[in-house]
């Protein structure tokens, strides 16, 4: 049913419709809204369980023990709650655990700063989450879904990971799959293995120098395997609302001399710029990176090889180069493509249009690294 609604709002009651049957929040800006509504679901009879928690280790804590008794689990966080997440976050993986959290990508300290970056996330990245970048309120929600399918599908954790502000704060029209259509697609969790006082086990125990290389070999191989479970779960969505997602989003890239490659709602802006330049005749494309993690080498190599591609980063790994930059260089070693590093938006610094259709012209005089200004006229669109 399509509803107008604020970004965190429409999270929250998909998912309810995914029927988890454990949430634990503690609430955070830019996710606040997502943990205060799911609070009032509860509330109203329509979540099973609820638990407040004083602090985003608690949160993330409780779930672990909800899902390793083979509990659906849901938690939502972003910015400095997510890395106080962490000595849990990185454990969770090689426990085979299906979390889903929705993580409202903020700046992290310091100075301490509450707007938009995507340094939070991406400070995760060697975890062994499966992160999926969204670049709209739609996008976002039928991500929900999706991630649950995805997680207990793999036994994996899944990260789906919002612009803050952007998109938390934002007010779109957004259809939002009522529980009967979410039924349909994702089936109610039953794990193979689950901590049963019949049928005792161990989760998370020791491993000793003759095994424990063994455990992370299978956790990167499996995570590799996941793309497969990733594009079936976008196909059926697809087949269920018309709308598919997958590993990326390639918006006029096919024929493109001139790429912009990006996460998040940045790229919304991107493909707007793509429109207005085709319009002019100038051969420009535009890909959105869904899942940055497992990295989706394949499909960019295949999409984006001998051509002029400008990578735009919000976020930094301070010390050597921009993040998703150092990804899609590797990806495209060997095919001639010319790959640049574009590096900003921090801290709520938006990436304008007229700022994009920048980028596109220094695309034109090769290879270049820079921070991406900070001003400037905004680009009509007609």
């Amino acid at each position: 049913m399509i509803k107008t609604k604020e970004g965190t709002k429409a999270i929250a009651e998909m998912v309810v419709n995914c029927k988890p049957e454990v949430v634990a929040c503690y609430p955070i800006t830019p996710t606040t809204g997502v943990a205060t509504e799911l609070n009032q679901y509860y509330a109203d009879g329509l979540l099973k369980e609820y638990i407040t928690v004083e602090a985003e280790f608690s949160a993330i804590s409780s779930l672990v023990g909800a899902s390793a008794a083979g509990a659906r689990t849901f938690t939502v966080t972003g910015g400095q709650g997510l890395l106080y997440m962490h000595e849990v976050i990185v454990s969770i993986p090689g426990m085979r655990l299906p979390i889903v959290i929705v993580n409202g990508n903020r700046a992290v300290s310091s100075p301490l700063n509450i707007w938009n970056d995507e340094q939070d996330s991406i400070l995760q990245r060697d975890a062994g989450w499966i992160q999926l970048y969204c670049k709209s309120i739609q996008e976002a929600v039928d991500s929900v879904p999706q991630a649950f399918y995805i997680a207990e599908k793999a036994m994996l954790p899944v990260m789906i990971c919002i612009d803050g502000h952007y998109l938390t704060h934002a007010v779109e029209q957004v259809d939002v799959a009522d529980a009967k259509a979410v039924d349909e697609f994702l089936p109610a969790f039953r794990p193979a293995m689950k901590l049963d006082p019949e049928n005792p086990v161990s989760l998370g125990v020791y491993a000793n120098p003759s095994y424990y290389q063994d455990f992370r070999e299978d956790l990167v191989k499996d995570l590799e395997g996941s793309k497969k479970i990733i594009v079936e779960a976008g196909k059926k969505w697809g087949k269920l609302t018309g709308r598919e997602y997958g590993l990326v989003h390639g918006h006029m890239a096919k024929d493109a001399e001139r790429v912009i490659v990006g996460l998040g709602s940045a790229m919304d802006n991107a493909i707007a710029v793509v429109n207005e330049l085709r319009r002019k005749g100038e051969k420009v494309g535009a890909l959105h990176i869904r899942s940055f993690r497992p990295f989706p080498r394949e499909e960019i190599r295949a999409m984006l090889a001998g051509k002029k591609v400008g990578v735009i980063d919000r976020a930094l790994s301070v010390g050597s180069q921009a993040p998703l930059y150092i990804e899609v260089q590797e990806a495209l070693a060997g095919t001639n493509a010319e790959v640049s590093s574009f590096y900003g938006g921090l801290g709520g610094r938006g990436i304008k249009r007229v700022l994009v259709a920048d980028l596109f012209e220094k695309l034109k005089k090769g290879p270049s690294k820079g921070w991406i200004a900070s001003s400037g006229k905004e680009l009509p669109l007609k």
